[in-house]
């Protein structure tokens, strides 16, 4: 399938609270996602908001969000993805969870870069591997957050055709966030989307959105600005394809190994 069709879904997130996000999201994507939509992109840690309250507010890979998450998927024919506070074999993390419609398999992706200035680290447990998706002939990476201040890491050695990052970007650094995802953009040679939150948080920290697509020039297709909205785009791999063969950069990237 040379096209995909994404909605993504920017909103504020009231704090610590997961039954009261769900629904909202819920109603969201009921009143604003049309049939046809391929993917639905929820934000970072989209059940609570960017918190530390790891041991109050974790689930497990059965909770009640995973569970929800299949019946959306389910109810709209659409995969669905975003992180959430996850507890497995005693610790904890700002996990991504990618869910296909009618399908047993939840691939996932555990945040690799952990946010030390707001003590991530001493929360949760680092990922160790990235995640690769194959979805409707389209190769998509998930990142979180604050990966994207890491080119190294995000480095398309895999042919990726759709790096996605969601976020809690807090609008004070949104000069970073609207350079950041360009830049991976253009490096990559693969279209970016970036997912980010609005609103206020528990501890008082406002969020900008600027939710958006770049194409593969860095050229900026959707910005829903600080709307409380679903934006919708299709992407088109075949332009990206046809872009790549005349301008191969990619060959000529550097190989290298990541040390963990």
């Amino acid at each position: 399938m040379s096209s995909l069709s994404l909605a993504l879904v920017q909103t504020s997130l009231v704090w610590e609270h997961p039954k009261e996000n769900r629904l909202h999201f819920e109603h969201m994507i009921r009143e604003q996602c049309p049939p046809g939509t391929d993917l639905i992109i929820l934000p970072e840690m989209f059940t609570t908001g960017f918190t530390m309250n790891n041991v109050v507010l974790a689930e497990d890979m059965e909770g009640k969000t995973i569970q929800w998450l299949k019946e959306i998927a389910h109810q709209h024919q659409a995969a669905i993805m975003g992180s959430l506070i996850i507890r497995e074999s005693g610790q904890y993390f700002n996990r991504l969870v990618f869910i296909q419609p009618d399908s047993d398999d939840i691939q996932t992706y555990d945040k690799r870069h952990l946010f030390t200035l707001a003590k991530e680290d001493k929360y949760y447990t680092a990922g160790t591997q990235k995640l690769m998706i194959e979805y409707k002939q389209w190769k998509i990476m998930p990142v979180i957050c604050y990966d994207l201040r890491f080119p190294v890491w995000m480095r398309n050695t895999e042919a990726v055709d759709l790096i996605i990052c969601v976020a809690n970007f807090p609008e004070r650094r949104r000069k970073a966030w609207m350079s950041l995802l360009p830049a991976r953009a253009i490096e990559n040679v693969c279209y970016v989307l970036g997912l980010n939150r609005i609103g206020q948080d528990g501890l008082d920290i406002p969020y900008a959105g600027d939710s958006g697509i770049w194409d593969y020039e860095g050229n900026q297709m959707l910005d829903l600005g600080h709307q409380d909205t679903i934006g919708m785009m299709s992407l088109n791999k075949d332009k990206m394809t046809v872009f790549r063969r005349a301008y191969p950069f990619l060959n000529d990237r550097d190989k290298f190994y990541i040390e963990i």
